[in-house]
């Protein structure tokens, strides 16, 4: 049994791998058969993690940015229309750029698409359509978008060298970076809306000079964006002393806002149709994201997150603050309730597994930076990203996604259910053959009567069963319709009272059938050696029989295909070859105390083996009918 078991996960282990969801620890493929609830991340995870710059509003105007992908070759059209040919002053020649606030038409622009460009750490290699981004891709879509303007992104850094980076972090919601200006210093800042308007001073209006930030309006403007799916970054600049310091702890004050850049990822088209299968199969999908919540439902009502296994619309939705504020009676149930969690931080990740846990769900939790590590090693399955995640994230997880994508998660959800599947057939198979085995002789002794097998003999049933019959369950494949059926309750013991009934029922048929046999073969007048020869095929015609049984628990053979899986056929073959030689060959027949056979006997076995199948099916019948009253 545990080397069956140790197989049986191997075996689904690298069935999962194939998908590309790599196992580190082996009990986690059982373990994800049991999944109730999913917590994943949106980018990258539900969507492509490409981005593209669509629009960019400043405080005095809009713009639409044409071309998708990290190709720059697009244009940033305004309000009437027209082509922007050239955002600002800088341009690609590096001649001089003014102080902020003393630009003129067009500069609050500029600054938007220049602060994206020179606050950023990412870069872009190849050209054309090969172009790709080495570094974050947002940050890529950020360097793409001001080229289009003719924003020269190396141009601006050759202009503003930068002298200290303030790195983007989940507490602050922002990223800042110093920079030379010349004998004097500037800082350039790009984060969350929300908080770069709480950091800004004033803003560059439509004349590109400072008045006071009208928060309303800039709101306003990014709720608007981020209602249509696009993730939205502000940007802004400041002069500061030369004498200057960017520190963690003291946000830099007096910005000025410059403008919004709106981008899209677009979602995964199979993410869509992973969603809708997880809810078919009771799992529920979360969406845990730092973006603002007017993106995240816009994003999950596309994927069909906020839905619930009808289609219905129910799912709530919760912001980290409000998160934040539950008090610990009310979290467990607000959790389970919510649908998408949005502004979350990787450290609000643990309190959200441990909540849902109280609930009594089995949770798998996606993440990838190290921030995530204390609620990847928490959930039951700890999912890393295997493109974008950080080692730490790696080493807390139970499983890594080769390729980052949700619908991979579905896929190792499956073939969990499938293992366990596979495993309880095996038990189901080995424990009434071995109860059988220990009845048979237990019921001989007891009565004083001659045994029907010799220990020899018992050894001959276990050492070739196991490996030709009993091992070709862990090659089972799924059978229709496991993503259609509520998660097991891990509550719930792996001997239910059903499986038990049918343990007792097959033991039942295999020691009154081994029995009667033996006897008989005895009051016809055959040597003990051919009646305990006839017992002993017999019961491996029974076990091989019930094996075709065991390949659905509750349905038919048929139903599933006789020769979906080979291995069986293959492992029946090799053991009517083995039953064969333990019957007829000299040298078998003096090791095992066996005999030759004769066609009644053959036929007698063929006759009760048929008979036990039959019992089998129609004890498979009967309970399929009472559950289904």
């Amino acid at each position: 049994l545990p080397a069956a078991v140790t197989i049986t996960l191997a075996i689904g282990m690298t069935r999962m791998a194939a998908r590309r969801a790599v196992i580190r620890h082996l009990p986690a493929v059982e373990t994800l058969g049991s999944t109730t609830v999913v917590c994943s991340d949106k980018t990258g995870t539900l969507t492509r993690n490409q981005m593209t710059v669509r629009a960019v509003w400043t405080p005095g105007a809009s713009f639409t940015v044409t071309g998708s992908g990290y190709d720059p070759t697009g244009d940033v059209v305004d309000d009437t229309g027209a082509v922007v040919e050239e955002a600002g002053p800088l341009g690609g020649n590096g001649a001089a750029a003014p102080h902020p606030g003393e630009l003129g038409t067009g500069s609050a622009l500029w600054w938007t698409l220049a602060v994206g460009a020179a606050c950023n750490d990412a870069h872009l290699s190849g050209a054309g359509e090969g172009t790709a981004v080495v570094g974050d891709p947002t940050e890529g879509a950020l360097l793409v978008a001001a080229a289009k303007a003719g924003v020269a992104p190396a141009a601006v850094r050759a202009r503003f060298p930068r002298v200290a980076t303030l790195p983007f972090s989940s507490e602050r919601r922002y990223m800042a970076t110093l920079h030379d200006d010349r004998g004097a210093r500037l800082v350039l800042a790009k984060g969350a809306v929300e908080r770069i308007v709480e950091l800004s001073r004033s803003m560059q209006g439509n004349d590109g000079r400072e008045v006071p930030v009208d928060a309303p309006a800039v709101l306003a403007a990014a709720e608007a964006y981020a209602a249509e799916g696009l993730r939205v970054l502000a940007t802004a600049v400041a002069p500061v002393p030369a004498d200057y310091v960017l520190r963690s702890d003291a946000p830099p004050a007096g910005l000025v806002l410059t403008g919004l850049q709106a981008m899209l990822d677009p979602p995964r088209e199979e993410a869509a149709t992973a969603v809708a299968s997880c809810h078919s199969a009771g799992i529920a999908v979360k969406m845990v994201t730092g973006d603002h919540a007017s993106t995240a439902v816009a994003v999950a009502a596309r994927l069909g997150v906020l839905a619930d296994a009808h289609g219905e619309q129910g799912g709530q939705v919760l912001t980290g603050a409000q998160l934040s504020a539950l008090g610990p009676d009310d979290y467990p149930a607000a959790v389970d309730r919510a649908a998408v969690f949005a502004r979350v931080s990787p450290e609000q990740k643990l309190r959200l597994v441990q909540g849902l846990q109280a609930q009594r769900h089995v949770v798998a939790m996606t993440g990838d930076g190290v921030n995530d590590a204390p609620a990847l090693r928490q959930a039951d399955i700890g999912v890393a990203m295997g493109r974008g995640g950080t080692e730490v994230a790696k080493d807390a997880a139970d499983m890594i996604l080769t390729d980052d994508d949700f619908a991979t998660i579905e896929a190792a959800v499956e073939e969990g259910r499938g293992v366990f599947d596979n495993l309880t057939k095996f038990i189901a198979w080995t424990l009434p053959t071995n109860m059988a085995e220990g009845f048979v002789i237990l019921i001989a002794i007891l009565a004083g009567a001659t045994l029907p097998l010799v220990p020899v003999q018992i050894l001959w049933i276990n050492m070739t069963t196991a490996v030709a019959l009993g091992l070709t369950l862990a090659f089972e494949p799924k059978e229709p319709g496991i993503m259609r059926r509520a998660p097991r309750d891990p509550r719930r013991p792996l001997l239910t009272g059903s499986l038990l009934v049918r343990i007792a029922f097959v033991s039942a048929l295999l020691v009154g059938g081994t029995s009667w046999l033996f006897y008989w073969e005895q009051s016809i007048g055959s040597s003990v050696a051919v009646a305990r020869t006839a017992a002993l095929n017999l019961f491996v015609a029974v076990e091989a029989a019930y094996l075709f049984a065991c390949r659905s628990l509750t349905g038919s053979v048929w139903r599933i295909g006789f020769f979906s899986n080979r291995w069986v056929v293959v492992g029946v073959a090799v053991q009517a070859v083995g039953q064969a030689a333990i019957t007829y060959l000299p040298a078998m027949n003096d090791l095992f105390g066996t005999a030759p056979l004769g066609a009644g006997s053959w036929l007698r076995i063929l006759a009760l083996a048929a008979a036990a199948t039959l019992g089998v099916a129609a004890e498979k019948r009967a309970r399929r009918r009472y559950q289904a009253a």
